[in-house]
């Protein structure tokens, strides 16, 4: 006899899990963040020395116009990359919160009566 019917049904197990795998994709998603903005960095940067080279300021050569492309192509494959990671984290973590919400959903509450109210 099961004195706690309720225990069986809740899947509190795969609720915890479910939250713990979205707390891992926030981070992936800040650490995307991290890396979009430092590649639009990288890109602003590589457009700045790009100018700087062209207009032959500061004693700036060919090798400065080289970097700078470098720079710009750099920031472009890192900023594409992450963004897309990011849009795929994003999809994952809004999944995730739907699953969380319907097993929440499917949880039996029941009111609790002569109980007393404590209040912090």
């Amino acid at each position: 006899m099961n004195l706690y019917p309720m225990t069986e049904d809740i899947p509190t197990d795969e609720i915890s899990e479910i939250e713990e795998r979205i707390e891992a994709l926030a981070e992936v998603a800040e650490r995307c963040r991290k890396f979009v903005l430092a590649s639009r960095v990288a890109i602003a940067s590589g457009v700045a020395l790009l100018l700087v080279a062209m207009f032959g300021l500061f004693g700036a050569g060919e090798s400065a116009t080289l970097g700078s492309i470098a720079l710009m192509l750099g920031g472009i494959v890192s900023l594409g990359s992450n963004i897309s990671t990011l849009r795929q984290t994003d999809a994952a973590i809004n999944a995730a919160e739907t699953r969380r919400s319907d097993l929440i959903g499917k949880i039996d509450l029941r009111v609790v009566r002569g109980v007393p109210v404590k209040l912090m």
